[in-house]
Formats: C-alpha cells, structure tokens, sequence
C-alpha cells in the first residue's frame, strides 16, 4: 500500500500541528483513510443508511447467521480504539454455537462515518444502534461490549431494558468517575493532545495500560488502525473525533446507574489493567489510584443487582485476546444460564 507523505506544517481549528511521525519506525503500519478503505473484516461489511443531526449517515455493520441457529442473538459493541473487526475470534465463537452475531461499527469509528460536526453522546449512539436492530427486525439481544463499549452497553441497557435478555461487561471503562480526579480538558486540548500522537506512542499507551507493561508481536495488529489513521490522509479529522469521544466518556459517567440494570449482567475482568482517562494529567499519588480494575470490578459486582464477576489473572484490557478460553467459557456458560455463582 502506498505510503502518505508527511503532513506540512499547518493550522487547523487554531492548533498548531506538527508532524509527528519520522524516518521508518512507523513504516511496518499501512496508511488508511477515514473510512479503513484498505482494511479488511473477516466477514462481509454491510451498511445501514440513516439522517441524524442534520446529515446523512452510514453506520458499517456484520451480520453473521450460524450455520444451525438457536433463535438467539449477541449484539457485540467495539472499544474507543478499535472497530467490530476485532470481535473475529468471538463472532466465530458465537457462530458456532449457533448465535447469530451483529457487529456495528459505531458512527465516528471502524469503516462507519466520520462526520466533521456530531454531538456525541451515549443516549445518541444507543439510539443508532436500536435503529439498526429494528432495520433488521431484531426485537431482542443479548448485548456485549468491551472498554467504552462497555459504557455504551450499558447506556443501551439502561435504555431498553425490555430489549435486553442479558449484559456482558468486558473490562468495560467507567467503572469510576474521573471527573472527581482528573482535571478538565476542553476539546481542544484534547484535540491538541491527540495530534501529537505517533505509532509508537499508541503501541506504548496500550503495553503500559492494557497488557500490564508487556508486549507480544500478535498485540501489534490491535495498533495498526490507530497508526493507519495518524499516518494516513484523514489523521485531522480522526484526531478531532476521537478529542470528541474521550470527551465523552470523560463526561457522561454510567456508574451511578449500575443499580437499575434489571437484566443478568456478566462483568468480566482481566486483573492486569490499568486504562483510566487523564492518569497523565494527575500527580502520581492519584495516577496510582487509577485504573485499579480488580477493585473496580468488585465495586461494580455491588453495586448491579444481578451481577456474575470473572476475574481472569494475567490478563489485562483484552481478556478476549489474552486468555480467550478462559474468557469463551465464561460468556458461553453465562449466555446459556449455565454459569456458576
């Protein structure tokens, strides 16, 4: 794939972007445009077409029937640096066990659009995602999400409870408010911020937060979007949606509603993270207090009614990709009504 040249030095939205990548460290990432138009998923991409906010909208989905079908669906919600792709192994996964499984990308992520003006919020993004099911004339699901799709899960669980038969929170953000130890940035700072970033500091954000400080060459394909949108064509725009969402998961905290999700939950945890928004922006005394996801995940158990925790030790933010079995078996027991307390 060809390689973007580097981006001159220029003013956009009265911020003062640098390039930020050099020489050939970065040269082993493809360049993508802001609609992955090089990438591809492991099943086929199909597109819903709808008006929001003034505008029209395509929202990237899989659609994914098993073979011998149990009448049952999974609806899968992607994490902040991620897009439905990576849900490969647990789509075959829940294929084979006969769920049919429906993968979004979420609108301002994965191969969906990139709006350059949207107001992004959960009740937002839940609402698209429910339009969605309806146009494939889906009345029920059980909902799985990871990292801010966890926050999003949740938000749609809230929602619609009537459409939700169960929960699953896979190393889900939120599970504290960083509003009370973190100062605000605005979007524009967050802006500012996200331009600066390079490949590698990617790869290290998620070594240091998602994989307890280790790094193994199967991890490197979870940094090739991000790193394909920092060097490509569109990398303004995507650093500007992605200021937007951290925004919002910064400000639209789910925890205090734990309490009314009616449905069975499953919460499960890999103990080795440590992902929490703005740990750069505090002293150290409070950056140790962050992201302590094996209290975290106990506090949540509390505090949601009908709530089964799985801990997974050696695992970090992705259970999923780290200790899958561990993590298959444990969703596979919960979806049938089989898991243990």
């Amino acid at each position: 794939m060809k390689k973007s040249a580097r981006l001159p030095i220029m003013i956009v939205l009265g911020t003062l972007l640098l390039p930020c990548w050099q020489g050939n460290a970065t040269d082993q990432y493809p360049v993508y445009d802001a609609s992955l138009s090089g990438y591809t998923y492991p099943f086929e991409v199909k597109s819903f077409s709808f008006s929001s906010q003034g505008q029209p909208l395509r929202m990237a989905y899989m659609d994914v029937a098993p073979e011998k079908a149990n009448g049952q669906v999974v609806l899968l919600l992607h994490g902040k640096n991620f897009c439905g792709a990576y849900w490969e192994p647990t789509i075959r996964a829940l294929i084979s066990s006969g769920y049919r499984a429906i993968v979004p990308d979420q609108i301002g992520f994965g191969k969906s659009s990139k709006p350059h003006h949207f107001q992004f919020t959960f009740q937002q993004l839940a609402r698209e995602t429910e339009a969605l099911l309806d146009s494939l004339h889906v009345p029920k699901v059980s909902v799985v999400g990871h990292s801010i799709g966890g926050m999003l899960a949740t938000r749609f669980a809230l929602m619609f409870p009537e459409r939700v038969e169960r929960l699953v929170l896979v190393n889900p953000i939120g599970l504290e408010d960083w509003k009370r130890l973190v100062p605000y940035k605005t979007i524009d700072e967050l802006y500012a911020s996200e331009l600066k970033s390079t490949p590698e500091a990617v790869r290290t954000y998620m070594k240091e937060n998602y994989f307890g400080g280790t790094w193994k060459p199967e991890f490197e394909s979870l940094v090739e979007i991000q790193a394909g949108w920092i060097r490509g064509p569109d990398r303004l725009r995507m650093a500007w949606l992605s200021a937007l969402t951290t925004d919002m998961a910064f400000t639209q905290p789910v925890l205090y509603e734990f309490g009314d999700l009616k449905m069975p939950v499953l919460l499960i945890i890999g103990q080795a993270d440590r992902t929490a928004l703005g740990k750069v922006w505090v002293p150290p005394i409070v950056r140790e207090k962050m992201g302590n996801y094996p209290e975290l995940g106990r506090l949540t158990k509390a505090a949601i009614p009908m709530c089964q925790l799985v801990e997974i030790d050696g695992a970090g933010h992705l259970p999923q990709v780290q200790q899958f079995d561990t993590y298959w078996q444990a969703m596979e027991s919960f979806l049938k009504g089989q898991l243990k307390k």
